[in-house]
């Protein structure tokens, strides 16, 4: 059973994808919704698909030189397909702890991996954080998704600010938390551990051979998830200019920092339709593409990462365990 701290977590992350989930489709047309859905072109579809899981190899290649250069980690690709098969599964995006487990059992040290994970996550958040000014840039959008997208790029440019302080000066970072939580040595000891966890991870992008393969590797994933959303457009009849597609990863970037159930249910539906709202996309047209995306990307990562268990010789209770979350709790 899972503390109380964390059950209310995943309460709570369960009412918000309920809540969402309610309002998009109370006033929906399941019929029109329905009929857009037979109508899917499944070779687009397919191409989407595929260009998903061709995100997610280029992910793992990032990955890669993000480690230390005296590192030689295996098996990432593995670990990224089953860590976003637990994040469909598990609540609390346990997939992530899953993912770091799977690379720890291969021969690295767990806290290098998480460190690793950190770094990624930021420059994630920095991807997004672009994404988002420009299309405040060239598109007028609503200001409560001004205010929303402000806190989000606020908290990204805090994160990118320390990492950089912390890449350039860990030592001299290192006193200010020592000195300034003097007077609660455990706090600072765990301050301290962070830090040092925090600048692990990186190692690797200190590495100027390392620096040119993540900016590319990072620009990779995101063109290949761009073009999966606009072949999904294709898919679903929908004619949109490949801008749109940018704008629906930057608001689904920003949806999922928000609590939810497992697999995002309803936040990748409410950010899809908040950003098709911005090119005139019907809200059942934009809900029933929503439910297209996402089901086609669900699911084949959901599978394939299942499968991956059986050839990393994990099974999904084991992850499960390594994360301090059973499998039961994840079904609601």
């Amino acid at each position: 059973m899972p503390s109380r701290g964390r059950l209310l977590k995943i309460l709570l992350g369960m009412a918000v994808s309920a809540a969402l989930l309610v309002s998009l489709f109370w006033n929906a047309d399941l019929g029109a919704i329905a009929t857009n859905l037979v109508r899917t072109h499944w070779g687009f579809l397919g191409a989407s698909t595929g260009l998903n899981l061709l995100s997610l190899w280029v992910r793992a290649r990032r990955w890669h030189f993000l480690f230390p250069p005296d590192a030689h980690p295996t098996h990432l690709f593995n670990a990224v397909m089953i860590g976003y098969m637990g994040n469909n599964l598990l609540p609390l995006r346990a997939g992530e702890v899953v993912r770091a487990y799977v690379v720890t059992r291969r021969g690295q040290r767990f806290w290098t991996v998480v460190g690793t994970m950190v770094v990624e996550r930021v420059l994630d958040a920095l991807a997004v954080g672009i994404m988002l000014v420009g299309l405040f840039l060239l598109m007028p959008v609503p200001r409560e998704l001004e205010w929303a997208a402000l806190v989000f790029l606020s908290v990204d440019l805090a994160l990118i600010g320390l990492l950089a302080a912390i890449a350039a000066a860990p030592e001299r970072c290192r006193r200010l938390l020592t000195t300034f939580f003097g007077r609660w040595p455990r706090l600072a000891a765990s301050a301290v551990r962070v830090l040092e966890t925090i600048n692990e991870g990186l190692r690797g992008i200190r590495a100027r051979r390392h620096l040119l393969p993540i900016v590319g590797w990072s620009a990779g994933i995101w063109l290949a998830l761009a073009a999966s959303v606009w072949t999904a457009f294709r898919a679903a009849h929908l004619e949109l200019p490949f801008g749109a597609a940018w704008a629906v990863l930057a608001f689904v970037g920003l949806g999922v920092s928000l609590p939810s159930s497992p697999g995002f249910a309803g936040i990748v539906q409410a950010a899809v339709v908040l950003a098709l709202a911005l090119f005139a996309v019907p809200q059942d047209d934009a809900l029933s593409f929503s439910i297209l995306l996402h089901v086609s990307q669900f699911l084949p990562v959901t599978l394939w990462g299942l499968a991956l268990l059986v050839v990393e010789q994990v099974s999904l209770t084991d992850a499960a365990r390594s994360t301090g979350v059973h499998p039961a709790s994840s079904t609601g």
